[in-house]
């Protein structure tokens, strides 16, 4: 065998060697002769997958790949950044049809300030979420569609529509001091090419955290979220995509939090903008009578959400958010309305398609019993993802204010959805 056969052979023997072992099958001393019979570890772009292109082929990564291939088609780092598989559905889709849901369990050591996790020291189920959805598909026209969501866990007596009155809704659907239910959408929507109408109970589009927890990277929330914006509304949102950058949305709620009952008379609406390939931007208000007298004594004001989502690179990502609300009681008695004002900053960082890391810190100034309150907490956490389904959110979170009452909480849940 001339020289240069032998170092290729060697070559391929070694490159066959490092991708079995990647890819889990190694199961002994592999030769030259059996690289090709040997699934390797290929770059596609910041996925190494097992299975691709040829042992040995120079050219098997491109340039613009993520570092982590090497200069010979073989990711090293295919155990912790392969692909996570297709996600199991229960129901699944059948058309614009789907079924499906979560089950999030979780477990924190403190209860700082009300941010959902209320039930300190216990293993919990947070969420046992159900929806079904008939999506609309307006680009040809005319559609029709709807959906509804039912959830039960300690985040149900949060989740309910307790701006209720005599209806009620979901607001007495309570099980012990913890434990309770709640319809947090259902609605039905129309479409016609650009334009979509939703009409019924749903979600509000202000902020940036949200009530379903797989929409969320940190498993606690800020208490901007849970003290100054509303959760749920109640009556009719239209949605104009204006063109791929711009986006408006304006109608008629309830009030905040409300069921089928009027709780309230109040615009919401906004506009999300994309300004440049890493810069989206969404501000968001709403404005009238949040309350009525006999829903926390009645409360009316102005609201404003600003959400700025810029890519610092393609696996960083930085939220900044501001929270502005102003409101009276219905005589216009500024002492019995609320006066807040937040600043809530994340940045997350995509190790792999497995692991992320992320940051949250906020600036809460409310005004309280003695004048104004400046409260701060810090969190740091990171997510695992077990398969396409199944993610865990460790955290660890500082709580202090301007007195230097200090307070830290770890928590960790996990996420199954179906």
């Amino acid at each position: 065998m001339e020289t240069g056969e032998l170092i290729t052979e060697m070559k391929l023997s070694k490159l066959a060697l490092i991708a079995a072992i990647a890819c889990g099958t190694y199961a002994g001393n592999v030769t030259a002769a059996q690289a090709t019979e040997i699934q390797q570890v290929s770059c596609e772009c910041d996925e190494p997958i097992c299975g691709c292109e040829p042992v040995g082929d120079e050219d098997a990564c491109d340039a613009s790949c993520d570092s982590s291939c090497d200069g010979m088609g073989c990711g090293i780092l295919s155990k912790t950044q392969g692909d996570l598989g297709d996600p199991f559905t229960l129901f699944g889709e059948v058309g614009p049809y789907s079924v499906g849901g979560w089950v999030q369990l979780g477990y924190h050591s403190n209860s700082a300030g009300n941010r959902f996790n209320s039930y300190a020291d216990h293993l919990q189920l947070h969420q046992a979420w159900l929806y079904a959805e008939r999506a609309i598909d307006s680009s040809n026209g005319w559609d029709i569609g709807g959906r509804l969501d039912y959830v039960y866990g300690t985040d149900g007596p949060d989740t309910q529509s307790f701006g209720t009155g005599d209806i009620g809704w979901d607001n007495p659907w309570d099980r012990g001091t913890q434990y309770g239910h709640a319809l947090p959408q259902a609605y039905f929507e129309v479409g016609y090419g650009d334009l979509s109408v939703k009409l019924g109970h749903f979600y509000t589009n202000i902020g940036y955290e949200v009530v379903g927890a797989p929409d969320n990277f940190f498993y606690s929330h800020a208490l901007t979220m849970y003290n100054s914006e509303p959760f749920t509304h109640t009556g009719v949102l239209a949605t104009l995509a204006a063109s791929d950058d711009v986006t408006f949305m304006g109608g008629y709620t309830m009030g905040w939090d409300s069921g089928f009952d009027d709780n309230g008379d109040s615009w919401l609406g906004g506009v999300s903008l994309t300004l440049t390939d890493r810069l989206a931007v969404t501000y968001a208000s709403v404005a009238g009578r949040f309350s009525e007298p006999w829903a926390g004594g009645g409360e009316k004001g102005y609201m404003q959400s600003v959400v700025a989502d810029y890519a610092v690179s393609d696996k960083t990502n930085y939220v900044f958010q501001t929270d502005w609300l102003n409101t009276t009681d219905l005589a216009g008695d500024a002492a019995n309305g609320r006066n807040t004002y937040g600043i809530n900053q994340y940045l997350i960082h995509q190790y792999s398609d497995r692991v992320a890391a992320g940051l949250r810190y906020e600036w809460y100034a409310t005004n309280g019993d003695q004048g104004r309150e400046h409260l701060h907490n810090l969190t740091l956490g990171m997510n695992y993802r077990q398969n396409a389904n199944l993610v865990f959110r460790p955290e660890v979170r500082w709580d202090w204010d301007a007195a230097d009452a200090e307070e830290t909480t770890f928590g960790i849940d996990a996420v199954m959805t179906f």
